[in-house]
């Protein structure tokens, strides 16, 4: 269901933001030199290696720029009393 968002931030903008999708990529790396040496799925993924837990998505103010979670941006909308 969508949900108002107002940006904590310049807390004027209730309209212009950026939806940033998270896609995550379980890698190995090669720890001297950095480069990626596998990509790993759900399925080849060791025991040690934790799957990401984080939001789904991130939302960018389109004003200034801020990059936060979601639900940052919807608790101010529904905690702002719209008096300016």
């Amino acid at each position: 269901m969508p949900h108002p968002y107002l940006c904590p931030n310049c807390r004027s903008n209730r309209s212009r933001f950026n939806i940033i999708a998270q896609v995550t990529t379980p890698v190995k790396m090669d720890p001297h030199t950095g480069e990626v040496v596998e990509e790993l799925s759900e399925q080849s993924m060791e025991p040690y290696h934790v799957k990401y837990n984080g939001p789904q998505y991130k939302v960018q103010c389109g004003v200034c720029g801020l990059v936060e979670n979601e639900i940052t941006f919807i608790k101010h909308a529904e905690n702002d009393s719209g008096v300016r």
